[in-house]
């Protein structure tokens, strides 16, 4: 059984960096046949996939974040982090960590979930 778990700071400042980190277990990152991914979903909207890292490390970002995302993972940790530049009161959501299948980014395994609010 996969188990995933999202930790960071539930507040962050206008403008800053927003930085969640995923925990895996029960599966290595680097499996192959998985995307490692980000997903959020702001209050009263549906969920927004932001983006996803490969088992080698390949990273995709959805355009309208690409400029501001960052994805990276430590595998001595079977982890994976999430940074989001320059923060807005648009990107209050409740962010997941998810485990996608790469043919058909159907998702397998889901976080708990995180609040992120503006300070």
């Amino acid at each position: 059984q996969v188990q995933l778990q999202e930790s960071g700071p539930g507040l962050v400042k206008p403008s800053q960096t927003l930085s969640l980190t995923c925990t895996v277990s029960g599966g290595s990152i680097t499996t192959n046949y998985y995307y490692w991914s980000w997903i959020r979903q702001p209050p009263g909207k549906g969920l927004e996939w932001i983006g996803y890292a490969t088992n080698s490390g390949y990273t995709y970002y959805t355009p309208s974040l690409k400029s501001r995302t960052s994805i990276s993972r430590d595998t001595s940790k079977n982890q994976f982090t999430l940074q989001l530049s320059s923060v807005t009161p648009e990107d209050t959501a409740v962010y997941y960590c998810a485990r996608a299948r790469s043919d058909s980014r159907d998702i397998d395994y889901w976080g708990q979930g995180t609040q992120v609010t503006q300070r």
